[in-house]
């Protein structure tokens, strides 16, 4: 989840509309679920959605990327936004607008109406999902009321990971996966209904857009994703790919500069000068590009070797949810007791583990070895570090600044999920290119008439062929997984350096699954 800039605010709110906090409440939390779903109803319908558009493996990471670059790197631009214009306009803005890109993306014809439509999703949600969190500020006291509001809203966007797994997979299985677009669309309507009458809206404060910090930032992004994306299919020395880096490069200097030079923006940089958070963002960049890497591959994996239906798959991948929610709950209440640095190295290590169990993947891998063990470890050691990274991207700064530092601590979620992504998709592109050479031999001499049908249809192997260039693939991409979550053990141990005494007391937004 993520929050704006001015999470407190200066007055005291105005009683819910019509004395009805109860369905503003509900309001607000069904906004932030309609946007956490999307991190997971859209990988269960993955393998399906690249047999309807005729995605290659590596170009449908951008089914994920498109949504993840926009929403991240426009994140704290719509908190922003939520301060200057009003909140709640903003927040039914930014729920109209993911819901029409939904629409749009439901009725996608061919792979680049739906990227379209999945990028506006991202900026729907970074206008709305900022802006969902502040709103409980506006509109439940300060005290018992809103520490209970906090409460569901929080166990809303812990559960949505989860919520998402389940619902992609009846979507799916039992419409098609056009369903986990359409389906916000009657929810977004019934939001955008409620939210003037029961949802108060809050002071407008003066301030400025830092408009060219977040369009260099989010396309410099961009082109370094694509870079790598596109370095996957045609390799390093494609003249595409090197213009690609060098925007890249230019793009991302250029936002330095911006941020270092405007005087309100988008990202404070000083907030990298405390040693602690600097290492808190550091894992979280590291961790979602491993998180972001498990939901997108193993998600291939059960549904095209194991040969499991998409509820099926969704129900496969509810244990490394209920092992996140676990450690996270032990994580939490220990915090004050040992500080961060135990759970954040236990977990950065168990994270490791899990990653270099899953470079073992083979094609004839099973469930409990291939993906149960392996996953829930994953979970396991993630549920030790969301808590102790959450308090410790707010320890040290204003109240002023609170939701700026947690907002910041989600984009650099969002984004290094994608760009993690992208740098697996071009492991994975390069390993299995070398394993289909080494099985195209073995396809051409034994495959059937309409197994070679196919595969001129698709230029994909099919059935064992196809299975072994794919787990192959993914064994290889996570290597890179597990250089980064060794990363993040480092910056655990040699970097945070955080005493049980230096961390907020209260509850604090931050990241999510």
């Amino acid at each position: 989840m993520a929050v704006s800039d001015t999470l407190i605010t200066h007055s005291p709110p105005k009683a819910s509309k019509g004395q009805r906090p109860g369905i503003a409440l509900t309001v607000i939390a069904a906004a932030q679920l309609m946007v956490v779903l999307d991190a997971t109803i859209v990988n269960i319908a993955l393998p399906h959605i690249q047999d309807s558009l005729h995605f290659s493996t590596t170009d449908l990471a951008w089914v994920i990327n498109a949504y993840t670059l926009t929403f991240g790197g426009l994140l704290l631009l719509g908190g922003r936004a939520g301060d200057i214009l009003g909140r709640r306009r903003v927040f039914i803005t930014g729920v109209l607008l993911f819901s029409l890109a939904s629409l749009l993306g439901g009725f996608a014809q061919n792979s680049g109406m739906l990227l379209g439509a999945r990028a506006l999703q991202g900026i729907g949600g970074a206008i709305c999902s900022p802006t969902a969190f502040a709103l409980i500020a506006t509109n439940f006291k300060e005290g018992p009321e809103r520490n209970r509001a906090f409460g569901v809203f929080s166990a809303v966007a812990g559960s949505g990971a989860a919520i998402g797994l389940l619902a992609g997979g009846l979507l799916t299985e039992y419409l098609n996966w056009r369903w986990v677009l359409f389906v916000n669309v009657p929810i977004a309507i019934v939001i955008a209904v409620a939210a003037p009458r029961y949802i108060n809206e809050s002071e407008r404060h003066p301030g400025r857009f830092d408009i060219a910090g977040a369009l260099a930032s989010t396309l410099g992004l961009v082109s370094l994703v694509y870079a790598f994306i596109r370095a996957a299919s045609d390799g390093w020395s494609d003249s595409l790919t090197l213009v690609a880096f060098a925007a890249a490069a230019v793009l991302l200097v250029t936002f330095i500069v911006v941020e270092r030079r405007t005087q309100e923006p988008i990202t404070p940089l000083h907030m990298f000068a405390n040693r602690n958070r600097s290492g808190s963002y550091v894992m979280m960049l590291c961790l979602a590009a491993a998180m972001f890497g498990i939901f997108f591959y193993v998600t291939l994996f059960v549904q095209r070797t194991l040969g499991y239906s998409p509820l099926k798959a969704g129900v496969a991948f509810l244990p490394i949810s209920a092992a996140i929610i676990t450690t996270a709950q032990i994580s939490s209440r220990f915090q004050a007791r040992t500080g961060p640095k135990p759970f954040m190295a236990t977990g950065a290590l168990l994270v490791t583990i899990g990653l270099l169990w899953l470079t073992r993947t083979t094609a004839h891998s099973g469930y409990p070895e291939g993906v149960l063990g392996p996953t829930v470890i994953f979970g396991l050691g993630m549920g030790c570090i969301f808590v102790p990274l959450m308090l410790l991207a707010v320890s040290g700064v204003s109240a002023r600044e609170t939701g700026a530092a947690s907002g910041l601590l989600n984009a650099t979620q969002q984004v290094g999920g994608a760009l993690g992504l992208s740098i697996l998709t071009t492991v994975f592109g390069t390993a299995a290119k070398d394993e289909f050479t080494r099985q195209l031999p073995s396809f051409t001499a034994s495959a059937t008439p309409a197994q070679k049908a196919e595969f001129g249809k698709t230029q994909q192997l099919p059935g064992s062929w196809g299975d072994e260039v794919l787990a192959y693939g993914i064994s290889h991409a996570f290597l890179v997984a597990v250089a980064l979550a060794f990363l993040a053990l480092l910056t655990a141990i040699f970097v945070i350096k955080a005493k049980p005494s230096s961390l907020p007391s209260a509850p604090v937004p931050g990241a999510g699954l």
